[in-house]
This record gives structure tokens, sequence and C-alpha cells, in this order.
């Protein structure tokens, strides 16, 4: 059905259609320095998909062999613990990918992946993929770069739950987002849209309460400052000190 209406579509539109996908694509980190007939290559091959909030995307342990661009939107990656709670191992807005792990070894998906706002998204399949990651080793390079920086940060989230104490954990938190999210300015890092406090619990390993109560105690004491859904990390290196120790 979907390869009819392709072909039902006037040339112009499809075109209109692949300069758009190819527009995107140019706006993406992992494909950064191609040239304009390599991001058009893959336009031609890549789907656009519209999801809604709260929308299963990936589920853990399914087969999976598609590679998904964060075009605009919000999703977050997630497990399950042994005794039914969710962790969150990381939030991806525009210009993220994920899948990529079942991408490169054909293995069952490794943690679940659930929009938290509407979400535009570029999947391209495995195969197509493959072939252009081999044709152009300088993806490779910077697929390689995406996977360690994963993994620093899984590691450091296992030894944050293992080793700290809470204000650890939601310090650890704040600066991992603030790393990913956040802006620097003149009064810190600004994270203008942070999750919300039952989100960051599921990242620090707490509870929503605890969070609410901590991140009150930081802002007194002059850690952070917040108005509304922004948060502003004042002095990271303090925070960094005072609270979280790892690494």
């Amino acid at each position: 059905m979907f390869n009819d209406r392709l072909e039902t579509m006037r040339p112009s539109s499809l075109e209109q259609d692949i300069d758009r996908k190819a527009e995107l694509l140019q706006n993406v980190p992992l494909f950064a320095g191609l040239g304009l007939l390599e991001i058009r290559s893959l336009a031609e091959m890549a789907m656009v998909r519209h999801v809604p909030t709260d929308t299963l995307i990936l589920l853990a342990e399914e087969e999976g062999d598609t590679l998904f661009v964060i075009v605009n939107g919000r999703v977050k990656v997630t497990v399950m613990s042994e005794d039914g709670r969710e962790v969150i191992l990381s939030i991806l807005k525009d210009g993220h990918i994920f899948g990529e792990m079942s991408l490169l070894d054909g293995k069952p998906r490794s943690a679940s992946v659930i929009s938290t706002d509407e979400t535009e998204l570029i999947m391209l399949r495995r195969s197509e993929f493959l072939m252009h990651l081999a044709r152009y080793p300088e993806m490779a390079t910077k697929m390689l770069a995406t996977l360690a920086s994963r993994l620093r940060r899984t590691n450091r989230q296992v030894e944050s739950l293992a080793l700290l104490n809470v204000y650890g954990r939601i310090a650890g938190t704040l600066l991992q987002l603030g790393e990913d999210q956040g802006v620097k300015t003149t009064i810190g890092i600004t994270i203008a849209e942070r999750p919300i406090h039952q989100e960051i619990g599921n990242m620090a390993g707490t509870t929503r309460e605890t969070v609410s109560r901590v991140l009150n105690d930081l802002e007194r004491r002059g850690y952070v400052t917040r108005d509304g859904r922004s948060i502003v990390i004042q002095n990271p290196s303090r925070l960094r000190e005072d609270f979280f120790h790892l690494g």
C-alpha cells in the first residue's frame, strides 16, 4: 500500500519529499561531512514517521533492522528492572539517533524507546544503511564515537546507582542532562526543557517525591535555579565536586 501511494505521487511531489529528507539529514551530526549526492542517496531510501506522545517506538528484545533519526520531538530510552521499575537510560532530542546497535549486529533491541512528545522520525533500513557505512568510512567513525559515548554514559549510570547517595545520583543526572541538552550561558548551563520529576527519578533510581525535595534543597543552596520547566545549573563544577564524585 505504501509503495502504491508513492507510485501515484507526482514526480515534483516526490522530489520535494526527497529534498526535505535530505535537508533534515544534513543537520544530523552522524551525516555531517557527507556530500550532497551522498545525503540525497540516503534520503531516497529513508522513510518519515510521525508518532504522538507516549508511543512505543521500539520494544526491548524484539528483532530490529532500522536506524531512527529524531527530526524533532523527544524520546526516552528505557529498560525495566527486575522488580518492575522503569529505568531511563537516556533522553534523546532533535538530531539524536537510536536503534544503531541492532542495526549493526542484527541482534534484538537492547532497550525500549518511547516518545515523550510528538515526534518526527527518519527511518533507514539496515541493508541500505550498511551499504553507505561501507562506502563512507567517516560515517563509521562517527557511529563508533556515538556507541562509545553511550557506553560511557551507561557505565557512569551503573556506578552512580551502585555507589552514590540520592543527592549524588540526582546531581549526576542533572550534569548529564546539561551535557546532552544544556546551553552554556553567563549564569551557568541552562536546560530549557528539563524532564519531569518522575523521569529524573527514573534516571536516578529514586522517587518523584525525593527528586522534588532534593531539587528544592539544591535551589535553596544556590546550586540550581528553576523557572517552570527550565533549570539552570549555576556552578556545574561545584555541583560535581560536592555531590557527584565519579570519574
